[in-house]
This record gives structure tokens, C-alpha cells and sequence, in this order.
């Protein structure tokens, strides 16, 4: 008995692969099709992987081995875009060529959440500090630790990364923060760093590093506004909490 709708295509498709390639589909249900009638927003993840796949082969469609490799991240597209090109060669029917051509449409995707977040200049709220870094940091595997310098009108003057993997005191150069919150008129800091396990709960590294140089700042009357730690999918706010 033949395939009646797209939901049962999956299946069948395990036990009769030759039979039924994207070839053989109707045009409804063929991605580049449906993304040229009908817009990109309707095709499902799969979907839109198979195009960059381009080809599955005589066991499988590329929709298929699309869902494959979503499989293996857990359906996240924010996970697949982490992962090495070793890993998506793994994978039979997926050469170097195209694990580079997924790799470059995801890093695409990653900084154009970025060039959105660059839209942010003037911070009201820890979202705000959010939405700005999270672009930058929240798919990182090491941490970094970033400054926002502010004027009195809590606009930024300037961003920086201060250190590059472990948090601790020692990596903070006070007297290089505070020059260069001189130099550029700020009378406000934000800090900011994140946390690749994902976990929202300030450390004592954490806690010394914001005191260390809110006591600093305040020496020559400049405050430490807040400072955002920043997951993937959520933050944790020292001002937010009365941690300040």
C-alpha cells in the first residue's frame, strides 16, 4: 500500500528506501519546492537541513539523514551548531563538502542573532545586557568575561572582553578597567561572563571579582550597575537579586 501523507513518509521510508526518494515526491512536499512556493517559515528543521544537504543516497533521503543528525543533538539547532565537521562526517552520506556547507549556514544563522543583539545601545535592564551578549557568549565552551562601560544616561560608550577561560581574581586588571573607564567619560560598569554549564548560581569567584572592582570603581565615583552571568537560554542578575 502506497504512502498516503507526508507524516507516514518516515517509515515506510526505512522499508523501502529506492523506492521512495525526494525525487518521487510530490511537489508539495519536496523542501526546495516548498520553500520556493511557499516561504522558508513552513519547512520544519529537517527540512531546511536537507537543503543544505542537497542529496541522501539510494538507502535514505536527505530528509531522512537530516533527521538523523537533528536526532543526534536532540533536535537543537543551537547544539548542531556546535558540533565539530568530524562529527556531521560521521554520518553516512555527509563528506566534508557539505558538513562545511552546514557548518557555514549555522555560523551564518549565529551572527545574525548577533548583529541583532549589536541593535541594543542603551541598557535598562539585565535582559537588555541579555540579549546584547548572548549572541557572543551563550554557545561558547570556555568563559569569557566582558565590561559594558556606560555614560549617566546608561548608554553604551564601549564594550570589551577583560579574560579568556577561567574566572578569578587574578585574571581582573583593576587599574587597566578603571583607565579606560577614564579614558572614555564612564560613570557606569556592567559586568558580564558565561557559564557553558549552564548553570545560574553566582560562584565565589564570581562574587570576589564583583566586589574587587565595585569597591575599586567607587574610589573615583564609578559604580558597578550589575553583573550578568549568561547561559545559552537564560541569565542570573547580581543587581536583580540584591547582590550589589
Amino acid at each position: 500500500m502506497y504512502i498516503k501523507n507526508f507524516s507516514c513518509l518516515s517509515l515506510d521510508m526505512q522499508k523501502k528506501p529506492a523506492a521512495f526518494s525526494i525525487k518521487s515526491w510530490s511537489d508539495d512536499d519536496k523542501p526546495r519546492e516548498k520553500l520556493l512556493h511557499k516561504g522558508r517559515g513552513i519547512l520544519t528543521d529537517a527540512e531546511l537541513l536537507a537543503i543544505l544537504i542537497g542529496s541522501g543516497s539510494k538507502d535514505e533521503s536527505a530528509v531522512a539523514l537530516a533527521k538523523r543528525i537533528l536526532a543526534s543533538v536532540n533536535h537543537n539547532l543551537n547544539e548542531l551548531g556546535k558540533v565539530s565537521i568530524q562529527h556531521l562526517m560521521q554520518f553516512k552520506g555527509i563528506g566534508e563538502a557539505k558538513a562545511v556547507a552546514i557548518a557555514a549556514a549555522l555560523e551564518v544563522g549565529r551572527r545574525r542573532r548577533s548583529e541583532n543583539g549589536e541593535k541594543v545601545t542603551k541598557i535598562s535592564g539585565s535582559v537588555d545586557v541579555f540579549h546584547l551578549l548572548q549572541p557572543t557568549l551563550g554557545e561558547l565552551e570556555h568563559e569569557e568575561f566582558w565590561i559594558l562601560y556606560l555614560n549617566n544616561s546608561n548608554t553604551i560608550l564601549h564594550k570589551t572582553q577583560l579574560s579568556k577561560g577561567g574566572i578569578t581574581g587574578t585574571l581582573v586588571d583593576v587599574r587597566l578597567v578603571l583607565k579606560r573607564a577614564l579614558e572614555l567619560g564612564a560613570v557606569g560598569l556592567i559586568l558580564a561572563h558565561n557559564h557553558p554549564s549552564g548553570t545560574l548560581k553566582a560562584s565565589e569567584a564570581d562574587k570576589k571579582i564583583t566586589t574587587k572592582l565595585k569597591v575599586a570603581s567607587a574610589a573615583i565615583d564609578i559604580k558597578v550597575l550589575d553583573h550578568v552571568i549568561i547561559t545559552e537560554k537564560a541569565y542570573f542578575s547580581f543587581a536583580d537579586h540584591q547582590m550589589l
